[in-house]
């Protein structure tokens, strides 16, 4: 798929190589990826941040090869999961630090369509994830709000 807002033709890059079990070096004891997760969920950690630091020092590859779901259905299976989804959430913090930029910086009117666009992309994720039912149907993205919604 090609770029939302912008005339690229997608992106480049390498794929992960196709494997269908986890590495026999690997920490592969599925009760404790599991116990690790909750721990690191409940100290605040989002699901990208806990694949990461499973990965670098935990010696878990792909938590999907060993507990066979990924990180964010284990987290909504024990019911730890956000209220707002983190994809959401990283599109919202980036139009605060963009609305923190445009409060000092008021002629930067490339910033100020970066942010419509942004805006454009939170819109547009929302609809979808209220589709899906991974987002309340009465949310609503509101500028004013988002400070509140972020913090």
């Amino acid at each position: 798929m090609g770029r939302m807002h912008a005339s690229g033709r997608g992106k480049s890059g390498s794929n992960r190589p196709f494997v269908d079990a986890a590495p026999d070096w690997s920490n592969t004891d599925k009760s404790a990826v599991e116990e690790t997760i909750l721990d690191l969920s409940r100290k605040g950690h989002t699901a990208a941040e806990i694949g990461l630091i499973l990965r670098d020092q935990h010696a878990v590859p792909n938590v999907r090869l060993v507990l066979g779901e990924r990180v964010g259905q284990v987290l909504a299976r024990n019911e730890i999961s956000p209220e707002i989804p983190e994809d959401l959430m990283n599109l919202m913090r980036k139009a605060l630090r963009m609305l923190d930029h445009l409060n000092t910086n008021r002629k930067d009117l490339h910033n100020r369509r970066q942010l419509e666009l942004v805006e454009s992309r939170i819109r547009r994720l929302a609809r979808y994830l209220k589709g899906t039912g991974a987002l309340d149907s009465e949310w609503t993205y509101k500028r004013d709000q988002l400070r509140l919604a972020v913090n």
